[in-house]
């Protein structure tokens, strides 16, 4: 392909990723992978090109754009070479004109920028949450060694994730044998340790209230050396219905899968009632400490939108209380930033729950921020998490 085709091409998918922002479709990594299998006629250059382009754009602009081409447009006005491409051959996009409208480069939109300094994070915090993330792997202790996976993979091993090697971004994954072979999982720093705060141990009761696909619920495994029960549980079907295959793969023999009904969690789960001896909360958010892999989710999130995932929030923490056993934990994180969704949450649970109490954490990276320890990509390398441990009478 041409540079002009390329150009084209990134302002067609972007338009594509403007619009399931705007309705709330696919996220743009799945709009990408639709995309070019319609368009088999890009290799594999074209596509590393056109998708580094896309997010470029993606990373540039606080506001969502009004289209792709704006986007593309206030790129090529600091790009030359970009800015040659728009020479309305006959596959590139039309010449610029030069009083064309262009999108307005900026972090996020101006109510999310505030929301985020008022939950005490600065400009270079919040600058980065738009850089491009590494790749992370936990190294399964159920069928290897960290030392050994090393030694066939590479990576840097990371002092406060002990589990963790941090590879090159955009590193391959799923071609290596180590990751075939249930050797090694996809998981962010930020995740595995925040995971490890749970503290886990062999023979625990364990509900993973909100699965998802069960990234979370196979680390916990882990540390619990396969010997217990874990029960991982969601409301949506497609998530929960990967959790099998992993699990297989890895040699989780202790997880089991419960599809719950949304708002019945309690009905779903009423044989733990108050018999947990752990409860892991991994509440759905805004996301904003994940921005470096889906940056197009700060377009997304509304002020209203926010506001359901702290009423969501509030009503699974409750949930949660009445699962676990007395003397027993409950561990709540969100992959957010907002205080709404983690130290308010956790200061108004403590506040409906009495007798309940925040337990210190002992983590060797993040800060203490409330009741809890927050995580940031500036700070310590990681997605951004909120986590709290709280711990029934």
């Amino acid at each position: 392909m041409t540079p002009a085709a390329r150009a084209q091409a990134a302002i067609d998918l972007l338009d594509a990723v403007i619009e399931a922002a705007r309705s709330g479709g696919a996220a743009a990594d799945t709009v990408a992978q639709r995309f070019f299998a319609a368009r088999r006629y890009a290799g594999s250059k074209d596509r590393r090109a056109i998708r580094a382009l896309v997010y470029e754009a993606i990373r540039s602009f606080g506001e969502r754009p009004a289209n792709g081409r704006a986007a593309l447009v206030a790129l090529a006005r600091v790009q030359p070479e970009l800015a040659a491409a728009f020479d309305g051959s006959g596959y590139g996009p039309a010449v610029i004109e030069p009083d064309e409208v262009a999108a307005e480069p900026g972090l996020a939109p101006a109510w999310l920028v505030e929301a985020l300094a008022a939950s005490g994070l600065d400009t270079h915090e919040v600058t980065a949450l738009l850089e491009r993330a590494p790749v992370d792997v936990r190294v399964n202790r159920l069928k290897a060694e960290v030392a050994q996976v090393q030694a066939e993979i590479g990576g840097e091993q990371l002092a406060f994730a002990p589990d963790a090697l941090r590879l090159g971004t955009d590193a391959p994954v799923e071609p290596l044998a180590a990751w075939r072979e249930g050797r090694i999982e996809v998981q962010d720093a930020g995740s595995q340790l925040v995971g490890s705060i749970a503290g886990a141990e062999p023979g625990m009761g364990v509900v993973d209230l909100c699965a998802g696909g069960g990234g979370k619920t196979l680390s916990l495994a882990a540390a619990m050396d396969n010997r217990g029960r874990i029960v991982a549980s969601d409301t949506d079907r497609g998530r929960l219905s990967r959790l099998p295959e992993r699990a297989a793969r890895a040699g989780v023999t202790i997880a089991e899968t419960r599809l719950l009904d949304p708002r019945r969690e309690v009905e779903g789960l009423a044989d733990f009632e108050g018999q947990a001896d752990l409860v892991l909360v991994d509440a759905p958010c805004s996301a904003t400490g994940t921005w470096r892999r889906n940056p197009e989710a700060r377009w997304r999130l509304t002020p209203e939108r926010l506001a359901r995932f702290a009423e969501v929030q509030g009503r699974l923490l409750d949930v949660a209380a009445g699962l676990v056993r007395p003397g027993g934990t409950l561990t709540y994180v969100v992959c957010s930033l907002l205080d709404v969704e983690g130290r308010d949450q956790v200061a108004a649970f403590l506040g409906r729950h009495a007798g309940w109490s925040a337990l210190p954490i002992d983590a060797q990276a993040g800060r203490s921020h409330g009741d809890g320890v927050r995580l940031t990509p500036g700070h310590d390398g990681t997605d951004g998490f909120f986590v709290a441990r709280l711990a029934r009478p």
